[in-house]
């Protein structure tokens, strides 16, 4: 499989507009490849340099296994209505963009799970850890972009 934006290439830096610092609303995001067997699609964004650890801006599932791209511009005033999102690690349901604390670069990682299963059985506000657990077991294809922001 393959993940990639329009918005900045593979290892580079994600606009302000998808951050804290702008808009912060979703990048565009396109993938091919899905393996034969594809019922549903998990994405998920994770910031693997957080102070605390692993910090997740966003778990979105039970992407149709049809779907290609998902467009620039959901956050929280935008809410999904053709898949689910779980609740972040800054506590609400949605994307929340890149909002590194102090100077450091941060690498942003947007994963795109393949799973062999229609739906995940989670019960809302599902957190996005318990989205990554519950897609583990079926996942069958995996793609990986990662983007940088540094404050």
């Amino acid at each position: 499989m393959m993940l990639m934006s329009p918005a900045f290439p593979p290892g580079g830096n994600i606009p302000a507009e998808y951050t804290c610092d702008g808009s912060d609303i979703s990048p565009p995001l396109e993938w091919s490849g899905a393996p034969a067997g594809t019922k549903s699609l998990v994405l998920l964004v994770e910031d693997p340099d957080a102070p605390s650890g692993t910090f997740r801006h966003w778990a979105a599932y039970d992407i149709a296994a049809t779907a290609t791209r998902l467009a620039a511009g959901y956050g929280p005033g935008r809410p999904a209505a053709q898949f689910r999102e779980a609740r972040n690690d800054f506590g609400r349901r949605g994307y929340g963009g890149p909002c590194p604390p102090g100077g450091g670069t941060h690498h942003y990682r947007f994963r795109l799970f393949a799973l062999s299963r229609p739906h995940l059985d989670l019960e809302p506000p599902a957190t996005a850890l318990a989205v990554l657990e519950a897609a583990r077991p079926y996942a069958i294809g995996r793609a990986e972009l990662i983007g940088t922001y540094r404050r």
